[in-house]
């Protein structure tokens, strides 16, 4: 049901997904400069919970549901760029997502919360996930809902292990930012920008 030569094709493009920028690994490396470790591993795994959402979504039909019904896909829309500009301004005002300052340590909940959200309430993951994932699908295969399923959970695990170990690496690089407030400030002001432009960006997508 799942080739190896497919399986391992499937995996190196996730992995290219993982990596490129976008809001939810910059939380994961945010978490792990201004919280430590284990706070960017929990980032991680919401993050991959987000992608987990999406893809039990798509695999059901909500994601075509938002797609094809005007009223969904805009309720949808709006909820998710809200999310994504609130946490940019939120960023931009404080200036504490790359803090090297003592921080005050929010519980895990509250850090696995905001990461699901930003994934699961973005539609685009979504849309990506019912474009990208079915062009694995093999129907003569079997189940195409087991495969969607599978592939999915994949992309998911990769995700959580990818975010979590920027996050985790990420604060070997306190010593080297700790001399480098105007640094700082700009990582705090690219990240926001990111958040801000991913939500208009979502605003302003098309069905």
């Amino acid at each position: 049901m799942f080739p190896i030569e497919v399986f391992v094709t499937y995996t190196l493009a996730c992995l290219l997904l993982v990596i490129s920028p976008g809001p939810d690994n910059l939380l994961a490396i945010g978490r792990g400069l201004s919280q430590g470790r284990m706070a960017a591993v929990m980032s991680g795994v919401s993050s991959g919970a987000g992608i987990l959402f999406h893809v039990i979504a798509a695999t059901f039909g909500l994601t075509l549901l938002i797609q094809t019904s005007e009223v969904a896909f805009y309720a949808v829309k709006l909820v998710g760029a809200a999310y994504l500009i609130w946490l940019g301004v939120k960023v931009l005002r404080t200036k504490n997502l790359f803090s090297l300052e003592p921080a005050k340590k929010q519980s895990l909940t509250t850090i696995f919360s905001t990461g699901f959200l930003s994934a699961a309430l973005n539609p685009k993951p979504g849309i990506f996930v019912l474009a990208f994932v079915p062009q694995f699908v093999n129907p003569n295969l079997g189940s195409v809902t087991i495969q969607m399923i599978g592939y999915g959970v994949w992309f998911a695990i990769l995700t959580a292990i990818g975010f979590s170990l920027m996050g985790v690496f990420s604060s070997q690089l306190f010593k080297w930012l700790k001399d480098k407030p105007k640094l700082v400030s700009g990582l705090n002001i690219g990240a926001g920008v990111t958040f801000v432009s991913s939500g208009l960006a979502v605003a302003f997508m098309k069905q």
